[in-house]
């Protein structure tokens, strides 16, 4: 994603009317997303990354650019981080972006988000959609599965969240994901081409999707709020 600057203001100008004050970003990778977050000037903002070789790239990268000091970067998931007592300020966002897909036991980490938002917090969600297009490379990337609309509007439901938004994303990417990493096999995802993509394709599909609802897409944007 930090070659993807077309796609990810993209994701965040969607998920921007639901973004709240007291923000937590769950598996910030390399802080891509986190920058746009910053930018909304949140009350607080806490990063939650269990992996120890992007969370040492996390502190270097996230310190020049927490100039208000709002940022808290915390080396666990969100389970370890809000398992224990409630905290006096809950989170009110909840940001999983191309991080439920990894969770093995996604539906225990959605129960666990809405334990932990108070009532009116909201949980927006960024995952890889259509299982046909589950690859080798998928699986190389730690992907559990790839979702459908029904799929993940369901688990979000039965967690006992409200959905408030929930659509495919990125239909001009179905095509060649399918041929590289399905057809050809391909295990590699070249920065030329993810440029390529986001520099000519994005602003076709992202004018495109504006005029009319995809029927499917590469990717689901789903946002989820507790009654």
């Amino acid at each position: 994603m930090a070659f993807a600057s077309n796609y990810r203001r993209w994701i965040m100008d969607l998920l921007k009317p639901f973004i709240g004050r007291r923000i937590v970003e769950v598996g910030a990778g390399t802080g891509a997303f986190s920058e746009l977050l910053l930018a909304t000037n949140p009350e607080s903002l806490t990063i939650l990354e269990p992996s120890h070789n992007l969370y040492a790239r996390l502190e270097d990268i996230l310190r020049p650019l927490d100039a208000s000091g709002v940022v808290q970067l915390r080396h666990m998931d969100f389970i370890d981080a809000y398992s224990g007592a409630r905290p006096s300020q809950p989170p009110d966002t909840a940001i999983y972006i191309n991080v439920l897909e990894h969770i093995e036991e996604d539906e225990a980490e959605l129960k666990a988000v809405f334990a932990t938002l108070p009532s009116g917090g909201r949980m927006l969600i960024f995952v890889p959609a259509l299982p046909s297009l589950m690859s080798d490379m998928d699986r190389d990337l730690g992907h559990f599965r790839r979702y459908t609309l029904k799929e993940l509007h369901a688990k979000c439901s039965a967690a006992g969240f409200s959905i408030k938004l929930a659509r495919y994303f990125d239909v001009f990417g179905v095509l060649p994901w399918w041929v590289k990493y399905r057809i050809l096999k391909s295990k590699r995802l070249e920065a030329a081409e993810v440029r390529f993509h986001d520099r000519f394709i994005v602003p076709i599909s992202r004018f495109l999707d504006a005029l009319v609802t995809p029927p499917c897409g590469k990717n689901i944007i789903l946002v989820a709020e507790k009654p």
